[in-house]
């Protein structure tokens, strides 16, 4: 049966690639792509997308409006809501955690809200495995869907909150919620603030790469696409108000990542940089992603050696992308200019 879905953030790195992917797998269902295009929403990410208006639809605006949430669920009504509208950066997070309150917290009541009072049938929450906090550098121990939720930075507790909001919809209201909460995603069309293709662009640039602290902060890689798949499968086929880890079973230190960049590109090490750690950095975040597997049969199917060669070559095709991106940052570069290094762990 088509289905009317709305993509929040559908122009960052994440929603752009589910909106590509769901637009590809369900040719019958009209598509709405909702984004606010702050520094990290990127309207190309959709260039491809943009032409089909049949069947797909960009919208300006700021899930933390109420009035304008409002008005567009009922003009629309959408049977399917996917929230990756998000602030992300934990950078930005420290400097401004104001912003952070307002999207990710006061954006995710306004959709559930508007969510319950126009019949949604289906509602899902892109989280993150940040709220969980740190395992620390040599536990044995993974996050589950039991693991306490203890965040350390205003990012993460933003997003813990986001996450509360929609179990008490669950609980209270009985909405048709579920959650998921993913480990490190790369691949394209990602944010170039972000660990990979930061460092990617600094080492062809022939610079200097910041590596915070001892650079063996661990966090599990997933390429994106198998992020999507997962996605799909908890919309489609996920138990109502239950939660779903996803990891890609790969862990790496910042520092391995960064010499898998130095391989690639046939530099070396003497480009690393260490710098001041970041405030709150956890050490170690690790998914056990058990529930997903056993329940809906999901597992990765693109390995790292596969999905970071896949990731490295989009980048290298992409140049335009990547300057177009960057002639923009500068435009507004009261907007993203940050007070710390950006070698981002996410």
């Amino acid at each position: 049966m088509a289905k009317k879905v709305l993509i929040t953030g559908g122009a960052g790195f994440i929603g752009s690639n589910y909106a590509h992917y769901h637009f590809d797998k369900y040719p019958d269902d009209e598509i709405f792509v909702l984004d606010k295009l702050t520094y990290a929403g990127n309207k190309d990410n959709l260039a491809e997308l943009l032409p089909k208006e049949e069947r797909f639809h960009f919208i300006q605006g700021d899930i933390a409006e109420k009035k304008f949430v409002e008005d567009l669920f009922e003009a629309e009504k959408f049977d399917t809501v996917l929230n990756f509208a998000a602030e992300t950066h934990v950078d930005r997070s420290i400097e401004e955690p104001s912003i952070f309150v307002m999207t990710n917290i006061v954006g995710t009541h306004n959709l559930l809200e508007s969510a319950r009072e126009t019949g949604v049938r289906r509602y899902h929450q892109i989280s993150t495995d940040e709220v969980y906090g740190d395992l620390g550098i040599g536990s044995k121990d993974f996050f589950t869907e039991q693991t306490a939720i203890a965040p350390n930075c205003p990012y993460a507790a933003s997003k813990a909150s986001a996450d509360l909001l929609v179990r008490s919809a669950f609980e209270t209201y009985q909405m048709p919620v579920t959650l998921s909460r993913c480990s490190n995603n790369y691949g394209p069309y990602q944010f170039p603030e972000k660990l990979i293709p930061y460092f990617f662009k600094l080492m062809s640039e022939g610079k200097e790469v910041p590596v915070y602290g001892d650079g063996l902060n661990v966090r599990d890689w997933l390429y994106v696409i198998d992020h999507c798949r997962a996605i799909d499968m908890i919309v489609n086929e996920g138990r109502l108000g239950e939660v779903y880890n996803i990891g890609g079973n790969n862990e790496k230190t910042n520092l391995e990542i960064t010499k898998i960049l130095l391989d690639f590109l046939d530099r070396d090490e003497d480009c690393i940089v260490y710098v001041d750690d970041r405030r709150a950095h956890d050490r170690r975040y690790a998914i056990d992603s058990s529930k997903i597997q056993s329940e809906l049969n999901w597992e990765p199917s693109v390995n790292f050696k596969e999905g970071i060669s896949k990731t490295f070559a989009w980048y290298q095709d992409h140049r335009e992308w990547v300057q177009k991106l960057e002639s923009n940052i500068q435009e507004r570069k009261h907007q993203v200019v940050s007070k710390t290094p950006l070698s981002a762990s996410r």
